[in-house]
């Protein structure tokens, strides 16, 4: 059921959520499903799931060192990356926060590249 707090105005293809994780990290494997419910709670939104080590060639210039790190793009570009704890309300809320009002744009160009990978991909 869509939260009623997530903005179902938002097109589909312009926020990405993308969570950089590896299998081995027990956090990780714990946290997929808050991630997958809190895709069921933004439907507008793209989820993509990413173990950094199965896809190392996807996210080779990111030093991800602290798990989960979340990447989250408004609009191809980049708007929060770094590592979230892994409560679903602090997802929601830094969400909604890159959704309603974004900040100015991360000015990382590796995160731009991964940002750019990941549209192509799915699209």
């Amino acid at each position: 059921m869509p939260d009623a707090n997530a903005n179902p105005s938002q097109d589909a293809a312009s926020t990405l959520v993308a969570c950089l994780c590896a299998q081995w990290c027990g956090v990780c494997r714990d946290y997929r499903e808050r991630f997958t419910q809190a895709a069921r709670r933004f439907p507008s939104a793209q989820f993509v799931w990413i173990d950094i080590e199965d896809e190392a060639d996807l996210v080779d210039a990111l030093d991800v060192t602290d798990f989960p790190t979340l990447l989250i793009a408004v609009d191809g570009q980049p708007r929060f990356c770094g590592p979230l704890t892994p409560q679903p309300e602090t997802l929601d809320r830094l969400l909604r926060s890159c959704i309603d009002a974004p900040p100015p744009p991360l000015s990382d160009a590796d995160l731009q590249a991964l940002v750019m990978k990941l549209a192509e991909r799915s699209a």
